[in-house]
């Protein structure tokens, strides 16, 4: 029998889209838009566009904005992420034009620390989907796939250019409280992006490394691989016991290792995220 995953059906991508674009947009009406920030990404750009013309609203000048980029898209990524990215591109649209609440901060360090924790929490929601909110996420994964050019360094670019042009129109003041939300916003999106995706990398040095890995196999239910190393000073061939867990089981590890050999040698690593297998799916653009 095949088990699917959950987390790539269509109902929970929607639902990851619906609900991190509705937190987006209590961020930005309830904090940024009040105190006159500018986000990173596309929608910092629709932000200083609405606030030197004060035409129509954010929401319509990031859909305005987005237009372009989803034609050209629509030849650059594959399909099942275009119709996801254009849902959670309207998502936000009509969020932002109609979730209207104003967190009544004062204190603009406050405000942007706010801002940045409800919108960076928003965004990282959207990125556990298969999909994105468009606007800069479309650019780029097309520049990437065309020309190679990391996603993180498109992102620090355009950044850099926007608050480049930002400097010349505000007071360092908001300038500052900006680039403090965007701090907080990247730094929340990770901490969201490795919920329950981060694993423990675990190295067990052991001379009863074998008896090691039939407690996890049989005990615990846990997989391992052996490596196969020298010793630097003695020379001698040994076996290297590897094992990917999460930070639950890990105490069970711990204990499971000392149980048999007292005298091991237990490493710990953090790891991100670790696709394939049981383990992490990869996000196909």
């Amino acid at each position: 029998m095949i088990h699917r995953n959950p987390t790539s059906s269509i109902l929970w991508n929607l639902v990851l889209l619906t609900a991190g674009s509705v937190l987006f947009a209590l961020g930005i009406n309830g904090a940024v838009i009040n105190n006159s920030f500018i986000t990173g990404g596309l929608y910092g750009a629709t932000l200083l566009v609405y606030y030197k013309t004060q035409l129509l609203s954010p929401s319509l000048w990031y859909l305005i904005f987005n237009i372009p980029l989803f034609v050209l898209g629509w030849f650059f990524v594959g399909r099942r992420f275009f119709w996801y990215s254009l849902y959670g591109m309207l998502v936000i649209t009509l969020a932002t034009q109609w979730v209207t609440f104003d967190f009544q901060i004062k204190d603009q360090l406050y405000a942007a620390i706010a801002g940045g924790i409800v919108s960076g929490a928003g965004s990282g929601i959207i990125l556990r989907s298969i999909g994105s909110a468009g606007g800069l996420d479309i650019a780029a994964i097309m520049l990437n796939t065309r020309f190679n050019l990391g996603v993180g360094k498109i992102y620090m670019l355009f950044n850099v250019l926007l608050f480049g042009l930002t400097i010349s129109f505000y007071t360092p003041d908001i300038i500052i409280a900006s680039i403090i939300l965007v701090f907080i916003s990247s730094t929340t999106v990770e901490h969201v992006l490795s919920l329950f995706n981060q694993r423990k990398i675990v190295y067990v040095i052991s001379e009863k490394n074998e008896a090691i890995a039939k407690t996890f196999s049989e005990v615990l239910r846990q997989g391992a691989t052996f490596i196969k190393a020298k010793g630097a000073f003695s020379g001698n061939d040994r076996l290297i016991l590897m094992a990917i867990t999460n930070n639950l089981q890990l105490k069970k590890l711990e204990n499971a290792v000392f149980n048999v050999d007292e005298h091991a040698l237990f490493i710990v690593e953090n790891s991100f995220n670790v696709i394939g297998s049981t383990f992490g799916k990869r996000k196909i653009y």
